[in-house]
């Protein structure tokens, strides 16, 4: 199993005094915010309003960014394409995080474009449904019928990418297990940005200070709200506690002070456990998905050229196993 694909990583690159400064602002701002609103339905409604009305500021993709509006049965999404050299047989499916209430595929544009450029394909980024309405079963039929519309439109499982960030790092395990758990065809590979993998019962500890944006009690409790009536323990409500034998390559990138740090490490360790091959990225002091930061943090920006490594290291070696098949 080993290969360059699995590694642990931990970038060693001095902490930007941009990413600093962010810190101490989301500790200040963010943070304390979060720990009042996410109490109850009304706080929560104040929230996704709160997003809602950032959605709606003109953003600032780069000209040679296009988007492009797709509906689904269930639900909607867009087609992000970063740039002209797109290869448009392949494609990356990709899940907004949230805590699978707020944000949406417009929020993330700042992820999308730049994994479309580096992965050199367009990204389909979906707008799942999200509670408090729906439960995470909807979410994740949504996954399925997106990935299914892909397969439809013709895309080879081999040339199929999914990707996530926080709750859409969690979405994106649980398709790849439903996925193999009902024998359809797996895609090449998945990439999960601080992925919130465990909603069960056990109180968060790890991180609950250091960490600038996430209040651990207020993570806990939209855990409990989600997982009511239950298994929280069941491999698609909680990913870190699944059997991942058969499933494709995995890339987890997690700040090291983060409270979810400890979600994906052990969603790492299982994976490779179960003979997958995992890399591994921990980045100094860096805040929960701090990918979606790229516009103004140095180290957000270099995350990508990392996931270009990865992305590359999974075709060439997919590549190898098409030559020894033959």
């Amino acid at each position: 199993m080993s290969d360059e694909i699995d590694a642990d990583i931990h970038p060693e690159y001095p902490v930007s005094w941009q990413a600093a400064a962010l810190n101490g602002v989301l500790r200040g701002t963010m943070k304390p915010i979060s720990t009042i609103l996410l109490r109850n339905t009304t706080g929560m409604a104040v929230a996704s309003r709160l997003i809602c009305l950032g959605e709606r500021v003109p953003g600032m993709l780069p000209k040679h960014v296009t988007v492009r509006r797709e509906r689904f049965e269930s639900c909607a999404g867009e087609w992000v394409r970063g740039g002209d050299d797109i290869d448009e047989s392949k494609a990356l499916l990709y899940f907004h995080g949230g805590a699978y209430f707020i944000c949406s595929a417009a929020t993330h544009r700042p992820i999308t474009w730049r994994l479309s450029a580096v992965a050199k394909r367009p990204v389909l980024a979906i707008d799942y449904r999200q509670g408090p309405i729906h439960t995470l079963a909807h979410s994740l039929t949504d996954a399925l019928e997106a990935y299914q519309s892909l397969l439809d439109r013709g895309h080879r499982p081999k040339d199929i990418l999914l990707a996530g960030d926080s709750a859409g790092g969690h979405l994106a395990l649980a398709t790849l297990l439903s996925l193999r758990d009902q024998g359809r065809p797996l895609p090449a590979a998945a990439i999960c940005m601080s992925p919130w993998t465990d909603l069960s019962d056990v109180r968060r500890r790890v991180n609950c200070w250091s960490d600038p944006l996430l209040p651990a009690g207020r993570v806990d409790w939209l855990a409990r709200r989600w997982t009511d009536g239950l298994d929280c323990r069941d491999p698609l409500v909680s990913p870190v506690f699944g059997d991942y034998t058969g499933i494709p390559p995995l890339m987890i990138v997690t700040g090291s002070t983060e409270i979810l740090r400890d979600d994906g490490r052990r969603v790492a360790a299982s994976a490779r456990e179960n003979g997958v091959p995992v890399t591994y990225e921990e980045w100094n002091r860096m805040p929960h998905v701090f990918a979606i930061l790229a516009d103004v943090v140095p180290e957000a920006r270099l995350v990508f050229q990392h996931i270009s490594r990865f992305i590359g290291a999974v075709e060439a070696r997919s590549e190898r196993s098409g030559q020894e098949a033959a």
